[in-house]
Parts: structure tokens; C-alpha cells; sequence
């Protein structure tokens, strides 16, 4: 079943991509929450006009991405958290990484960074998603907070 995607769906597509999925999935979940449309044929024709329309505005989201992408790379990040010896008391996820770039001006969505759970102090790395197009990798380093 070939469907519209009207938002972003994780692990699926981004918003006005046509992908195939299982009838079900479309069907059940997909189009009743709102999230696409059918790709019928006048569909994939009002899409085409739609994209050609918005071709310039997309590329001044990418180059505001790219822009966002090297204050993010000129940020040394370290993060200071409660740890007995190696290991940390809790840990480290997306959320405490969207509070420093916060700190630091640039508001990103917990939802576009990928660091995983970290749980022992060191060096990292995290993916951020920008845009579509604009993927960048920050590092940051977990340290023991001092008291």
C-alpha cells in the first residue's frame, strides 16, 4: 500500500514521502491518526506541485540547519553529574543534552538526538538531526561533579 506521509514518522519516513507499507499498518494506524493519506494518483500530483513550490524555502531551512550545525560543533560540552568512581548515580540521555544546547541558545527537540543512555563517565558522541539533510555529530564528555 503506498501511502503520503504527512509528518514525520520514526524509523519510516519524513513528511511528504511517499512509502510503502503493509495494508495494515496504513490502514489501522497510519491514516486515522492523521500522519498520511493515500497516495492516489491526483495525491502524488498535487505532492509534485506542492514540492516544486516549496523547493526554495527548503533550501533556506537547509542552510539555517547547516548554520545551527556549526554553532553546535563550536560547543564544548561537558556534562557534570553525580558519580561514585567510574559510574554514574542515574544517567546520561537526550534530555540532558537538550537542556545544554538550551544553556546555550540553540533549542533542538530531545526527539532528534541520538546518544543512547550513558551510565560511566568519558567521552562521546551524539547525532543530532537538523534536517532531513543536516545530520551533525557532537561530542561531549561526562565528567564528576565536583563538590
Amino acid at each position: 500500500m503506498e501511502i503520503i506521509l504527512k509528518q514525520d514518522v520514526q524509523k519510516l519516513g519524513f513528511k511528504d514521502d511517499v512509502v510503502t507499507v503493509k495494508p495494515g499498518y496504513g490502514r489501522n494506524y497510519l491514516i486515522p491518526q492523521g500522519l498520511a493519506v493515500l497516495a492516489t494518483p491526483s495525491a502524488k500530483k498535487v505532492l509534485a506541485e506542492n514540492l516544486k513550490q516549496r523547493a526554495h524555502k527548503e533550501a533556506k531551512l537547509i542552510a539555517d540547519a547547516k548554520v545551527v550545525a556549526e554553532a553546535l560543533k563550536a560547543i564544548e560540552i561537558k556534562i557534570a553529574v553525580k558519580a561514585g568512581g567510574d559510574k554514574l548515580f542515574g544517567s546520561v540521555t537526550n534530555q540532558d543534552l537538550a537542556e545544554v544546547f538550551a544553556k546555550n541558545g540553540q533549542e533542538i527537540d530531545r526527539k532528534f538526538i541520538a546518544s543512547g543512555v550513558i551510565k560511566r563517565l568519558g567521552k562521546y558522541a551524539a547525532t543530532v538531526r537538523l534536517h532531513r539533510d543536516v545530520i551533525v555529530e557532537v561530542d561531549y564528555e561526562v565528567i564528576a561533579e565536583q563538590e
